[in-house]
């Protein structure tokens, strides 16, 4: 039976590989991109919608509007973030408060409106990217902003289980290493790029999660490191 599936970041690498692997599962898609950057696609189940993460209203009207049209959101998938570099002496309120608002508030805004609509309609599935930094400190000694900005969603998608423990309702965070994307090669030029993880398997992932082949899950977090 298809789902109706949310992703945010629809234009990025992850986001793009996510929307592809549900198109191709016959799932509708609610694809989340930059206000001014809708998609116009062939596919009828491809739905694109620009909406600013950063702004809790405008993403509250958003899933509001999606509800009243489509009725149910059976999983969100939420791939935006960002990254950088900095240890505690150069890390100021500043750049704590850039990534924040990055990888944090673009994930809650948009976690805490679908799931008050989950555990409505009494089932659902919320995907989150979390980062290999958050988890170890030795990495994240030097991505200190990016680091605690991460490790936020692992306690949000902690609190979100609590909250919905004996519902048909989960939060899930998928834990890559490096992400074999352009921009990267290009930043690491003399790494071992086979040693990564792609998009496409983390899409496979996140497709699996959201099946219900998945639906004894409870609380998962997923690391994907391949070799790296």
């Amino acid at each position: 039976m298809a789902k109706k599936i949310l992703i945010t970041g629809a234009q990025g690498n992850l986001g793009k590989a996510c929307v592809e692997k549900f198109l191709q599962s016959g799932d509708p898609v609610f694809a989340l991109t930059t206000p001014g950057k809708e998609e116009k696609s062939e596919s009828v189940n491809h739905l694109s919608f620009g909406v600013d993460l950063s702004h809790e209203e405008e993403v509250e009207k958003l899933v509001k509007s999606l509800i009243q049209k489509y009725q149910t959101i059976d999983a969100a998938v939420l791939t935006v973030g960002g990254f950088a570099m900095g240890s505690i002496h150069n890390t100021d309120q500043i750049a704590l408060q850039k990534m924040i608002d990055l990888n944090f508030y673009t994930s809650y805004f948009i976690a805490r409106a679908v799931f008050q609509q989950m555990m409505k309609q009494g089932h659902g599935r919320i995907v989150f990217i979390g980062a290999r930094p958050a988890l170890d400190a030795q990495q994240g000694k030097n991505t200190l902003a990016y680091s605690l900005s991460k490790s936020m969603i692992f306690k949000l998608a902690e609190l979100l289980n609590a909250e919905a423990k004996g519902n048909n309702v989960t939060a899930t965070v998928i834990v890559p290493s490096t992400i074999d994307t352009p921009l990267n090669r290009q930043s690491m030029p003399d790494a071992h790029f086979e040693d990564w993880v792609t998009a496409e398997e983390i899409a496979d992932t996140v497709h699996f999660v959201v099946s219900d082949s998945a639906r004894a899950w409870r609380e998962p977090i997923i690391k994907l490191y391949h070799n790296a």
